[in-house]
Formats: C-alpha cells, structure tokens, sequence
C-alpha cells in the first residue's frame, strides 16, 4: 500500500485556485473517461486489451503541470490519461480505441498504438519497457538540436525490473540526455505484488548505481507530483542529465478489463479510494479553501460528463477504416536533405 503522508489542510501558499481547479478538472477528465471507455468495452465496442488508469490521475497531471511546449512523453498502453492530460481530444482518442476512422491512427493502432506528433505524444507501447530506451532516444534528438525539452519516459514497476532499463540508464546518464523517467508504482505490476517481485527498497534507488539522483513520490497527491517534477525537469533542463521519479500510486481496476484482480482484497481497494483518493485531495481543498462551492464543483463533473458522452457519441458515428487504409503508413517517405530539425 501507498504509504500515507501527514494529512494536508490546505493547499500550499503558491498554489492558486485556478491551478487547483485546473488539475479537478484534469483529473476528473481523465477518470470519466476510463469509465466510460469501460463501459464501451463492456458492451462490445472496443476490441483487444484495454488498461485503464482509474486511480493514477494525480501522476500525469501534476508531471504535464511541469511541462512546456516541446517537451515530449512516451509511456506503456496504460496510456489514455497520458493523451489526454496532454491536451490530446477526446473525441480522437475514443474514436481510436474503438476502432474507428476519426481516431489518431485512423482505426487501425487501437490503445497501444496512438500518437500524436502534434502534441509530442510518442505512444502507447505493448511490449513492456519498450518505451525507455525510445524516450531516451527522443532526449537524445533534443539534446542534438541543442533546445532544452525533455523527455518523459513513464513505465511501471513491473516493467522497472527489464534489463533494458538499465541499459538505458547508462547510456542516459552518460550522454547526459534530458529525460524524466517516471516509475507509475502501482504496487502490482501485471498482478503480482512489489513485495513479491522485487528485493530493492526502492526502485528509484537503482540508478545510484549509474549516478542517476532521483525520489520517491506520494502519487495520490498532484502537488506533490507537481513540486517533485518541478524539481527533475529543472535538473533536466539545466544539462544536468537525468531523472528518476519513482511516483507511489495505485490502479484501483485489474490490470486490464479482463483482470479480475484476485491477488489484492476488495477491502484494500475500497480504503484506498476511501482515504487516498487523488481527486477527492484536491476537491476537499477547493471547498476548504473556500475557492469552489458544492454546485460549482457539480457543474464541473456535468461539463466533464458532457464531454466524455461526446466523444463517445462521436466514435460510434465515426465509420469503420476503409479496405485501403491496410496499405497506408506502412513505409515512411524519404525526407528531404536538410530537414532533420523540421522533422524532429
């Protein structure tokens, strides 16, 4: 279990209302959403895996809190919020989860496969770590350019145990490259528990070894994520190399929707969404704070809801791929000499 910090009254003195209301609403979003693309798998609509991040809302949100325009972020198939935390629409990425033309891969990539150049959203990735040594391959390029964008390379504690992590942090901090890499500890990887499967006190711990700095962080709490990425991406950004923020959180649904997560008791679960819950952190804050009413906050879950039910709607009138899109985006055309920093 994620342990508990000192409980917080009030949010800190440099933190605003319209921050405040901006991550409730984020968070809120991203939830909605989960459901709803829950139900739709439920009822037949979405096909293959589908892995939602109900109860790990605060990571991306506080970590996009610390990001600026040309940052980028890659990360494993539990990666809707992730889209939408970084301003991806909805209305895209539900219309890709189901299959459907007006999705980001046009249909054909589904949860794992989803990008978005436009918002430097590099994937969704089904093969586990995968996507580490890629982040560190973006820092890479950026570094090259010679901009000061970073890199975050989120993946999971299970995934914290693949060999191709270290690799990868050896050659990052080597090479000094600007990448965050973010551990979403949800506590049971696939569905075997941390105690289980690992013998590290931490994970953020196993970059000592390569002289990587990192923490630990309460990742039911967005602010804390928020001041702990603050604090990694100014080391990233300085040319300092790079980052572990190994973020303490937990999934409250099974590893994907046909998990029925047996390896856990329900009681865990319930005193997490209980006591823990990262949306209800910051809704006691605005109402504590005086900066939002009971109404004002309901009229936000209806605008969220408003929402989500249209993206919704829009994947289910979205039509199906054509026949000729299986011959589309196979090769990459050649780029023309010149235009690498165009096309980074």
């Amino acid at each position: 279990m994620v342990r508990k910090p000192a409980a917080s009254k009030s949010a800190p003195s440099n933190t605003s209302k319209d921050e405040l209301l901006k991550y409730y609403r984020d968070m809120l979003l991203i939830r909605r959403f989960e459901e709803k693309a829950g139900q739709l798998y439920g009822m037949g609509q979405i096909g293959g895996f589908c892995h939602l991040y109900i109860g790990q809302e605060a990571v991306v949100t506080g970590l996009e809190a610390c990001a600026k325009e040309g940052d980028k972020r890659i990360t494993s198939y539990r990666d809707h919020g992730h889209m939408l935390a970084c301003g991806m629409d909805p209305r895209g990425v539900m219309a890709e989860l189901t299959g459907r033309e007006g999705g980001y891969s046009k249909g054909k990539g589904g949860s794992m496969h989803m990008f978005s150049r436009e918002k430097h959203f590099y994937g969704g990735h089904g093969i586990v770590a995968a996507q580490v040594p890629l982040g560190a391959g973006l820092a890479f390029a950026d570094k090259y350019l010679g901009n000061d964008n970073v890199t975050f390379t989120y993946f999971g504690d299970g995934a914290a145990n693949q060999g191709q992590v270290y690799e990868t942090y050896n050659m990052a901090e080597l090479w000094d490259l600007p990448v965050v890499f973010v551990i979403e500890n949800n506590q049971y990887a696939m569905g075997t528990s941390v105690k289980r499967s690992t013998k590290s006190n931490s994970l953020f711990g196993r970059g000592e070894a390569f002289g990587i700095p990192g923490e630990q962080v309460d990742g039911m709490d967005v602010l804390a994520v928020k001041a702990a990425g603050e604090k990694a991406v100014a080391h990233c950004r300085a040319g300092k190399g790079p980052y572990i923020l190994e973020i303490m959180t937990y999934r409250y649904r099974g590893h994907s929707m046909s998990d029925p997560a047996k390896y856990r008791t329900r009681e865990e679960v319930q005193k997490m969404r209980d006591e823990r819950d990262a949306i209800e952190h910051v809704r006691e804050l605005l109402l504590q704070g005086k900066h939002a009413t009971e109404d004002e906050l309901k009229s936000v879950d209806k605008e969220i809801k408003e929402i989500v039910n249209d993206a919704a709607e829009f994947a289910k009138d979205s039509p199906e791929p054509a026949l000729e899109e299986l011959w589309t985006d196979i090769y990459a055309e050649d780029l023309p000499q010149g235009s690498a920093q165009e096309h980074a």
